[in-house]
């Protein structure tokens, strides 16, 4: 090998590297400390991100529709409010939402909780009766069948003592507790805060980064990560637009559906298959089970009304809702997606689900670019 100067600065390089790895593995507690840190430090902005990045979808719908002919025409009072307007006019909506959730929502789900406690306290004894006459001949069965009692406020006196007792343990003191929702709530706001600023400043910021890159990156991968940014900022976008859109219709065809043919829980089941509906493949199918059980303990003959309803809005929701609302914005074959929603679930739960697919599709679809072109090459 010939130690030319290069050479020397490589062999330098590599030794310093090692160095460095060797140091963090004997001291990984204090590495992982640091992690944590760096990552309490960050965790504001990376939040105030995903907020402006959630915002920034319905914020430019409404730029665009309210002012975009007059930005075209290069109008100065356009340019001026356009931005300002749309945001908080966003934000109008979002508290709105979040409020008729809080004070019309949620009230309604507490009294359809109270009322299926005492649902449950009448068809439990009906199970017993069932069980009892269909295992009569085993008499230690009968016994403790017979010996089960079932109390909606002992359950939930006994769930509050959990949480109640669960938090304790966590978090300590009453003096941790106050710590824990100071340190949230300045969180939240200064991720809120770095979000404004985000949204109204965002082609500024897109020019500073394009500098950025310019001043410090090769061409190549300047090119490579632009449209990297790119592709997934329209795959996510597209996907979550779609998955909402696309979860508030279905809800509200359960809704109107069933208040018509007038079943028990209207809005909770309503409720709960526009959220599980989120949950892409398997999300609908669970909100139908707990919807059809819900009403089973009511009136047997309305589950299975409820279960050939849920199949004909699947139906109308896969072949005619979901092709436009969402359409092939995500470009991911069927399979792929299966795997997407396997993998990120066993990964990081509900929100995997969420994440991955979206993730996948911009694998799938830079992989299939790559794949195209050597192809190209070839021939």
């Amino acid at each position: 090998m010939d130690l030319n100067r290069e050479n020397i600065k490589k062999i330098r390089g590599l030794v310093l590297f090692t160095a460095v790895v060797l140091v963090a593995a004997w001291n990984y507690e204090a590495v992982f400390r640091g992690i944590k840190f760096i990552g309490n430090v960050i965790l504001p902005f990376v939040l105030g991100g995903a907020i402006a990045f959630v915002i920034n979808v319905p914020m430019h719908f409404m730029e665009e529709k309210f002012f975009g002919r007059a930005k075209k025409a290069e109008k100065k009072w356009a340019l001026k409010l356009a931005r300002p307007v749309s945001l908080l006019t966003t934000l109008i909506l979002v508290i709105g939402v979040i409020g008729i959730v809080i004070f019309v929502v949620v009230p309604e789900l507490g009294r359809t909780v109270m009322n299926l406690g005492k649902t449950l306290q009448d068809f439990v004894p009906q199970v017993q009766a069932w069980a009892i006459q269909m295992f009569q001949e085993n008499e230690e069965l009968v016994e403790w069948i017979s010996s089960m009692e079932f109390k909606w406020d002992e359950i939930l006196k006994s769930g509050m003592d959990f949480l109640r007792n669960g938090a304790g343990s966590v978090l300590g003191s009453t003096v941790e507790v106050a710590k824990s929702v100071v340190s949230g709530v300045s969180t939240f706001f200064i991720a809120f805060v770095f979000s404004c600023y985000i949204l109204l400043q965002k082609e500024k910021l897109n020019v500073q980064v394009r500098k950025l890159m310019k001043a410090f990156m090769p061409d190549d991968w300047r090119e490579i990560f632009l449209a990297l940014g790119s592709v997934t900022y329209k795959t996510f976008s597209s996907f979550l637009t779609g998955q909402c859109v696309e979860a508030v219709i279905l809800g509200t065809m359960f809704f109107v559906v069933m208040t018509i043919f007038r079943m028990p829980y209207t809005l909770l089941i309503s409720v709960l298959i526009a959220f599980t509906a989120l949950i892409p493949i398997f999300g609908a199918f669970i909100g139908c089970a707990v919807g059809a059980f819900l009403i089973f303990m009511i009136n047997p003959a309305q589950a299975l009304i409820f279960v050939g309803m849920f199949l004909v809005l699947q139906q109308i929701e896969g072949n005619f809702i979901y092709p436009h609302v969402v359409g092939n914005s995500v470009g991911l074959p069927s399979i792929w997606v299966l795997v997407a929603v396997s993998v990120g679930g066993s990964l990081m739960g509900l929100v995997g689900m969420l994440v991955f697919i979206p993730l996948t599709s911009v694998v799938y679809t830079l992989l299939r670019g790559i794949v195209n072109r050597r192809l190209g090459l070839k021939e």
